[in-house]
């Protein structure tokens, strides 16, 4: 990545993360947080990647209500940022936390074994 894609995945990552807070009253977005935001280089497509809790369809329906909040995000961007164009959103969950916590679980249940031993 270069730069600019850096510098406008942190701008993203941080004004989405605020209207997400502040501006999207969808119930079904209240427990979502922007993990992460990569832009691709012509600026034209943004992924952001989403943590949300609870079980597998609760994050569904996170996303689905992401999905539909899309255009009123995307706007609101556009109002806030100095782009030529406002990348189009792309949200996706983000798997990294899951993954990293059963880690952890397998790891600590290795070291209660050892120690058992």
């Amino acid at each position: 990545m270069s730069r600019r894609t850096d510098r406008v995945s942190d701008v993203l990552r941080a004004e989405l993360s605020e209207l997400l807070l502040r501006d999207v009253h969808d119930p079904r977005v209240r427990l979502a947080s922007v993990t992460s935001v990569e832009v691709t280089s012509d600026l034209r497509r943004a992924v952001v990647k989403i943590s949300a809790l609870g079980e597998d369809a609760q994050r569904q329906e996170t996303l689905e209500g992401l999905r539909h909040a899309r255009g009123f995000l995307r706007t609101e961007l556009a109002h806030r940022l100095r782009l030529r164009a406002t990348p189009e959103l792309i949200f996706e969950l983000d798997r990294g936390a899951e993954h990293s916590q059963r880690i952890s679980d397998i790891l600590e249940n290795l070291h209660g074994r050892d120690e058992s031993s």
